[in-house]
């Protein structure tokens, strides 16, 4: 969606075409049940593993989707986008994909590991600002000087319908579960889960999960109205926003049934939980709905949850720190 557009919400019809286009070049990723894990909490734990992508993160299904929809004007232009990691992975693997270029405007001091693996794709990583939303403020700064297609992470349809893709496939394997536990960065991947869950199995519940220190999302869910903070220091940095998207915000208002956040102890506990009992590397982000299913314990006892592990892509500092403590 450019700068000025009509503001065109995703539907369920348009996550079941994307489904067609993204099952084209991405496997279905598994659901698996933890014994270990439901054991710990109480109630039966399924995890969806969006981590065994191609990019080690569920985002990437959006990014084909957005990419598939471009014609070649578009393409030619290239597409620049801002990112902490996930979402430029996913942009530098469908534009690598589909033949066009793809520049990445990324806070200083990233993920270095997130930023190799956006330059290996092919893509221009650029450095600028303190955070995110400085980044994303730049990067749609240079549109003007360059000409490129400019995406916003959040405020694009074909991004949500992409990443919904997801929830299609988790109802296939969990039909009516009880609770399904989703991170929240801007939301698309819970406004995918939402969209599914009301066609096809209204009585799940949806519970999103922020990181206590970067709660712009739940703040604005629980007032209904955009409310943004001075900042987003968190481990987790698929959580590092500190400006709601219009779109997903929206979204998330009328869809999401709870929302919660998670300390940092929290994210870290979950992610060696994670290591232990299921043998996976999951990112702050990936492990933030484990986290949360662990402070609803009471909550969820005796029901069928599933949380989403939605990245694996965890730096080798934060991985020391996990393993250390």
């Amino acid at each position: 969606m450019q700068g000025g557009d009509t503001v065109q919400y995703p539907t369920y019809q348009d996550i079941l075409a994307a489904r067609s286009v993204v099952s084209r070049y991405l496997p279905r990723t598994p659901v698996y049940h933890s014994p270990g894990l439901s054991h710990l909490l109480g109630c039966e734990l399924f995890i969806k593993h969006e981590n065994h992508l191609p990019t080690s993160a569920f985002k990437v299904r959006g990014g084909i989707n957005f990419m598939a929809s471009l014609g070649p004007a578009e393409k030619q232009r290239g597409i620049i986008t801002a990112t902490r990691g996930n979402h430029g992975l996913s942009i530098a693997y469908a534009a690598r994909l589909f033949g066009t270029k793809a520049v990445l405007v990324v806070p200083q001091g990233n993920n270095p590991e997130k930023n190799a693996g956006m330059s290996a794709l092919g893509a221009e990583v650029v450095e600028y600002g303190k955070d995110f939303d400085e980044a994303r403020e730049y990067a749609a700064s240079l549109v003007t000087t360059h000409g490129y297609y400019y995406l916003h992470p959040a405020n694009e349809p074909r991004l949500i319908a992409g990443v919904g893709t997801y929830a299609v496939e988790l109802f296939e394997d969990v039909p009516r579960p009880d609770v399904v536990i989703v991170p929240i960065g801007l939301g698309s991947g819970i406004c995918g889960v939402s969209l599914v869950r009301e066609q096809v199995s209204p009585r799940t519940t949806v519970i999103g999960v922020q990181a206590e220190r970067a709660p712009a999302v739940y703040l604005s869910w629980k007032e209904k109205r955009l409310i943004t903070t001075d900042s987003a220091e968190t481990l987790a940095d698929g959580l590092a926003t500190r400006v709601p998207a219009e779109l997903t915000q929206a979204l998330i208002n009328r869809l999401v049934d709870d929302i919660v956040t998670v300390d940092e102890e929290g994210i870290l506990q979950a992610i060696r939980l994670l290591l232990f009992h299921t043998h996976n590397l999951a990112e702050g982000a990936g492990a933030a709905a484990l986290a949360a299913a662990l402070q609803l314990r009471a909550r969820l006892a005796g029901q069928q949850v599933v949380i989403i592990l939605s990245g694996g892509n965890i730096d080798a500092a934060t991985l020391r720190r996990v393993l250390q403590e």
